[in-house]
């Protein structure tokens, strides 16, 4: 399926890595959801996957149909069930996703503090900006240098020189 650069897109980052098999169940889970979500009984142009076995993106192409309030409460409430099913955390945005030596690793804000002045975290290391909205941002804009993300707005004083 063809999606705009415009559709707009959700992310959503577990607190854990989900397990292979988790990730073949929950893939399935996400295919079905997507397959039925509606807005004002309308069907959305949507897809959702895992990425990284860690976050789950949602996609609409609002070109067909709009996600509306009702629609989004809907993929929330879906989420939260995700959440009891595999216990797991979905909405804490308080968590950075980056990369170390190849892996993802996470943090909290404070933890997240005491990385960047013990260097560990740094300008050149890559984030998640789970804030991208569009697929286009998700394409160019999620995975990005530190220095070049919402990160450094917030955290840069505390970046190693």
């Amino acid at each position: 399926m063809e999606f705009s650069p415009n559709s707009k897109v959700w992310i959503y980052q577990s607190d854990r890595e989900f397990t292979s098999s988790e990730t073949a169940r929950l893939e399935t889970s996400l295919q079905q959801f997507a397959q039925t979500w509606t807005a004002h009984n309308q069907q959305l142009k949507a897809s959702a996957q895992v990425v990284f076995n860690r976050f789950v993106i949602l996609l609409v192409d609002e070109s067909q149909a709009g996600a509306s309030g009702c629609s989004i409460d809907k993929s929330v409430r879906f989420l939260k069930e995700v959440e009891t099913a595999f216990n797991v955390n979905l909405f804490d945005r308080f968590q950075t996703a980056y990369f170390e030596d190849g892996q993802i690793k996470s943090a909290n804000r404070e933890e997240l503090e005491v990385l960047l002045r013990e260097g560990k975290v740094n300008a050149g290391t890559i984030v998640f900006n789970n804030m991208a909205s569009n697929l286009a941002d998700l394409q160019t804009k999620w995975q990005v240098p530190f220095k070049n993300s919402w990160h450094n707005r917030v955290f840069g004083s505390l970046v190693q020189a």
